[in-house]
């Protein structure tokens, strides 16, 4: 499924939507298609005099827009799990900057999600008692160096690049660069978590598997990982925690906050081992 194909169905999104932590929810926005003056002043109306204040500082228009598609996303998604208004969602963050649900209402307190954006779409991961990471990347918008690995990779990482054909390397940069945004992410920690201390290989095109340096404090074996392209020049990772080792079911959907959402085809690109 390609953006072209996102136009809503004319239907309204329903109201409630069941949700556990054997589940994860994507919701994916792109937000370019979002252009009807009544329904950017209506997604305005959801966000909070901050949220609407930081809307205005951004210079650009795909920025400003990107912004108020975003902090839309979240509240009118949020509120199809619990039962609250998408205004009354309150956030706060954590030591690292990571938002998080501040409402006391016992169904929302249960939930977890992770945002990630880039120019042109924006994805959403929601799960119940079970944190989870996701990271997305524009992959005709940003050139990358071998530089760049060597700065932020592991050297192993970096050793597996310098192998793959100049033709390959843009698309495998992003593969690693999105898995491991993915995990320091899921971990809450941001970049305070060197990104040269873990490693993911590929055992084949379509694994994926991490290793963590002792001093991380973390195990390996705690998170899965997934890997798929929604829509062409766009590559998604999602880190997820194992909870007593079982694996959750992925849901991905397309949506227009407040106008409609529908079922989005995908298909898996890469993934960690079942067991």
């Amino acid at each position: 499924m390609t953006p072209d194909s996102l136009s809503p169905p004319g239907g309204a999104p329903d109201a409630a939507m069941p949700l556990d932590a054997g589940h994860i929810d994507i919701w994916l926005v792109f937000y370019q298609h979002i252009a009807d003056p009544a329904l950017l002043a209506a997604l305005l109306a959801l966000l909070n005099e901050a949220e609407r204040a930081q809307q205005l500082r951004f210079h650009f228009a795909d920025d400003r827009l990107r912004y108020l598609a975003t902090r839309a996303l979240v509240r009118t998604v949020l509120s199809r799990y619990a039962p609250l208004a998408p205004a009354d969602w309150i956030f706060t963050p954590n030591a690292y900057g990571r938002p998080a649900i501040a409402n006391e209402h016992a169904q929302a307190r249960t939930l977890s999600f992770n945002l990630s954006h880039t120019r042109g779409l924006i994805a959403l991961a929601v799960t119940r008692e079970r944190v989870l990471g996701v990271d997305v990347e524009n992959l005709t918008t940003r050139q990358v160096s071998d530089g760049i690995a060597e700065h932020f990779f592991s050297p192993v990482e970096v050793a597996e690049l310098a192998t793959v054909p100049p033709e390959r390397r843009q698309d495998r940069f992003f593969e690693y660069w999105t898995f491991k945004e993915s995990y320091i992410k899921a971990r809450g920690m941001g970049l305070s978590i060197p990104l040269d201390r873990f490693s993911f290989h590929f055992p084949d095109e379509r694994q994926v598997r991490l290793s963590v340096e002792a001093d991380l404090g973390d195990d390996a074996e705690r998170w899965h990982f997934w890997q798929f392209r929604p829509a062409p020049g766009y590559l998604l990772a999602l880190c997820a925690e194992r909870l007593d080792g079982d694996l959750p079911q992925l849901n991905v959907r397309s949506a227009i906050p407040t106008v409609a959402d529908t079922p989005f085809a995908w298909t898996l690109l890469k993934a960690g081992p079942r067991s």
